[in-house]
Parts: C-alpha cells; structure tokens; sequence
C-alpha cells in the first residue's frame, strides 16, 4: 500500500524559537529525518505541514524529491493545538479530494527525533505487516527503577533488586514516529489504534529535543551515532571559497627545534604547500591565522602566496579575523573550509561550513560537532588531504 510520511512543523516553538530549522550540527534540525525518509524504500512520499514561511522555505531548499509542503491553518498552529488536529486536518482534506485513501498508510513523523534513520522506517513498516497488526509505535527500552510518589514500586522487587544486565527493563516512547492507517486515523482521531505493535530502537535514540540541553545532548549523540552516509550527505551541498589553515600542529608538527646559538626553527611540509597552490590555482582564496608571531611564518606564506596572513591572534579572537577575510572576500561562513588543532581554533571552528582536524588535535577539537577528521598529523601533509578533499567534493565550480 502507499506509504505517506507526515511531519508537523510549528514556526511558533517558545523554548528554541524556530528550533525545526535551527543549525544542528551544520544542518537545519528537520533535514536528519527527510533525508532519513528520503533514502528509506518504504516511503512514497513525504508531507512538512507547516505555518511558516521561513521553514518553508529551508525545505524546499533541499529539493528532495519526496518531500512536498503543506500549509497548515494557523488554528491548528497555535502554542494549544494537538498533534492529531493538524493530521486530522490534512487527512480529511486529501481524502475528500481523492489524493489519499483510507487503505493508505500514514506515518507520523516528529522532527525532535533526528536520530532516526532509513533502516529505522523499512524495519517497523515491515514489522507491521509481518505482525498483522493495526498501527505501531517506536520505543526504546528503558533499564531505570521506577516508583510511586506513595513509596511502592512500579517495576520491580527491592528485596531482589536485579542487575542491569538481567533486568528487562520497560518500553518508552521516544516520539520518534507512529503508524497507522489513514481510515483508523480518521475513525479513531488518534495516531493509535486497534492492535498496537512496538518498534524497540537503540536507547541512544530516547532523546528529543525541546528544551537547549537537549540541543547540546543531540549534538553528541549525532557526532557519535550518524552513519558514515548521513555524515557525508551533510557535506554534500557544501561549496568552498576560502580555505584557513592554523599553523603550530598543522602546517607543522608542533615541535620546538633551536640551533646550537638558540634560534627557533619550525619544520614544514613541501606537501602542504603544494596543496595551498592547487586551492590558490582552483580560485579558492587561502588564509594563515596563527597565536604565534614568526619572521618564519611570514616568509613561509609570501613563498606560497597566501592571500591573508594574520599572526598573534590571542586566544578567543581567531573567529573574529575569519569574519574580516569574509568581510573583504565577500564570502559566507559557511563557505570557509578551517583546519585546526587546539583550543584556540575552536571558535572558528565551530563557526565555519567546513571544520577539519589533524589527527593530533586536542580531543575537544576533535569533539567540534561535524568537524572532519584527517588521517595525517600536523607537519606530515594534513593541510594538502584537506585541501585535496576540498577540491574533489566541495569546489565552487564542480557543479556547472
């Protein structure tokens, strides 16, 4: 039967205004589930019923094939209004003109949920009909004590009290989505009905954002959690005019070399330099921003004709000269490619459209939500993988 994925979008959220279309992890929070939906066989199409002109707009932008806007009625869009009446609302609409049918089946989708993936949606569709049951939940499984406010417990025996591990635990909706048919939907206006079946997801999967912890809380989770396809395709629309590099643990290896009369020496890598003029060649502007403040850097830069060179940056202050090098460039940040190491690159880091790290960098870099991690250390060519990975997959002229 067709298969139609749901997914109500209110512009009007009090806790993390406009949250559905707010940066997570360099994408707008609804993008993890379509692209999820997108890539899942089981679904036909794809439905953002929204009030919001804005969130609107940032999915069309997209331009996944499946997905299409529906503009809800803003009395079904109000701080008070159900879940159900905005379904309701659309379902009676595209019943009574024929573009659904009541055999069809309709899947609730909830944008706080971004953990969700493709295999998630083929999984529970099939393990609804396998089943034969009427509509599904997804739960993950919960392995917590619980208690009554009167002092009795709601799920197990204190005087055995059992082990994580030989404890089953109990199921908990974690909103991520809900199935059904369009007829029951409409005969019982609710999103479940009949003979219910549960899904069980990771436990990874319990969160849901409505509240700014659980924005930070997410970012980790997806850090951690996203496949390898999702992490690329979040990459994919990204185009890359101005390349930044940080020097001690980049273009170097970080040591300290003093001569025998104590003159400081830093060893760099023909490689990288390399890989600077075939950005510089491609068009893409290059820049150095640095804490340190050596003759060496200087002349290392003019010898490779990099555009801007900023040294003695004090520490919180790098993402602010990024912004001067957009400002004269006329380039957005999400357009600046910025590979660093240390603490002091991560303002700038978790600013730009491309982060990148070698792999001595400090674990907090490391942690920079979506930050691209480069095989090669500091001074042995990790400037010229990152440029070279910048060329093949983020050029501003690929796409003609």
């Amino acid at each position: 039967m067709p298969t139609i994925a749901f997914i109500p979008l209110r512009g009007g959220s009090k806790s993390i205004p406009l949250k559905n279309i707010k940066p997570l992890c360099g994408k707008p929070l609804v993008w993890y589930n379509l692209f999820a939906l997108e890539k899942a066989t089981s679904i036909d199409r794809v439905v953002v019923a929204t009030d919001s002109t804005d969130i609107k707009s940032v999915v069309q932008s997209f331009d996944f094939k499946k997905v299409e806007v529906y503009d809800r009625d803003s009395e079904n869009a109000q701080d008070h209004s159900s879940t159900e009446s905005v379904m309701l609302e659309y379902l009676r609409k595209e019943v009574a003109t024929k573009a659904l049918k009541v055999e069809d089946r309709f899947i609730l989708v909830q944008a706080t949920s971004p953990l969700t993936l493709s295999n998630h949606f083929n999984e529970a569709c099939y393990q609804l009909e396998q089943t034969g049951s009427d509509s599904l939940l997804s739960c993950v499984r919960i392995k917590r004590f619980f208690w009554r406010a009167d002092g009795t417990p709601l799920n197990y025996d204190p005087a055995a009290r059992p082990r994580r591990q030989d404890f089953e635990g109990d199921l908990m909706e974690n909103g991520a989505f809900y199935i059904n048919t369009v007829g029951n939907i409409l005969r019982d206006e609710n999103r479940l009905s009949g003979k219910i079946a549960v899904y069980e997801m990771p436990e990874h999967t319990a969160i849901e954002i409505d509240e700014p912890d659980d924005w930070i809380i997410a970012e980790r989770l997806l850090q951690r959690h996203l496949p390898a396809n999702v992490k690329k395709a979040m990459r994919s629309d990204i185009r890359i005019k101005l390349f930044i590099t940080d020097v001690d643990g980049v273009l170097t290896d970080a040591g300290m070399y003093y001569s025998e009369h104590g003159d400081e020496m830093k060893k760099f890598n023909t490689h990288d330099g390399k890989g600077l003029q075939l950005l510089r060649e491609a068009g893409i502007k290059t820049a150095i921003i640095t804490g340190e403040n050596t003759v060496m850097v200087k002349r290392r830069a003019q010898k490779l004709k990099v555009q801007h060179v900023y040294q003695g940056v004090p520490h919180g202050k790098k993402l602010k000269r990024v912004l001067e090098i957009c400002e004269k460039e006329n380039v957005k940040l999400s357009e600046v490619a910025y590979i660093g190491d240390d603490v002091n690159d991560l303002d700038a880091l978790q600013a730009v459209g491309l982060p990148a790290c070698p792999s001595n960098a400090l674990p907090q870099v490391k942690a920079v939500p979506n930050i691209l991690h480069i095989a090669k250390s500091g001074g042995t060519g990790a400037v010229r993988a990152f440029a070279e990975y910048v060329l093949a997959n983020h050029h501003p002229k690929e796409k003609t």
